[in-house]
């Protein structure tokens, strides 16, 4: 098992200093086989694998499926400890579009939890949410005013 793993996270590593490479992305088979380093790092429960290769399919992959998957590995990153994915998991929630109506409930879960792991803009994100002025299902003076408290203490939290 331990030399599974130390190929997948070399391999990962290669792909990932191939990724900046404009002829390497360019390049079909090179490409595919990039794509699937990412994959297998991110079945090896690596959460940065997990984010990364979420993000590149939610907003780079080809169909609804790949996109689906991207925010599935995005959810378990987040869920994994990354503010990066939760926040991205939020902001996607708040979108629209043919297949999906915009979710401001469950995207103020995910702010909430990019918060907790310390994501500057997610306090800005909630305020907007939590608002008289936000969507009405999540309009809460209440958490708005214990967000501004935190964010008078935490110099950091972008408001």
């Amino acid at each position: 098992m331990f030399w599974w793993k130390w190929r997948a996270k070399f391999s990962y590593w290669i792909a990932r200093r191939l990724f900046n490479q404009r002829w390497a992305v360019d390049n079909d088979r090179l490409w595919e086989w990039m794509q699937g380093q990412f994959a297998r790092m991110a079945a090896f429960e690596d959460v940065p694998a997990r984010a990364f290769y979420g993000h590149l399919l939610l907003y780079k992959g080809q169909g609804q499926a790949a996109r689906n998957e991207g925010v599935r590995l995005l959810r378990l990153a987040a869920q994994g400890g990354d503010e990066k994915s939760a926040y991205r998991l939020g902001m996607y929630c708040l979108e629209s579009s043919e297949t999906q109506t915009p979710e401001p409930q469950q995207a103020a879960d995910w702010f909430e939890l990019a918060l907790q792991h310390g994501h500057p803009l997610a306090a800005s994100k909630l305020l907007e949410l939590y608002a008289e002025s936000g969507p009405a299902e999540t309009a809460n003076a209440k958490k708005a005013e214990q967000i501004r408290q935190q964010a008078k203490n935490d110099p950091l939290l972008d408001i």
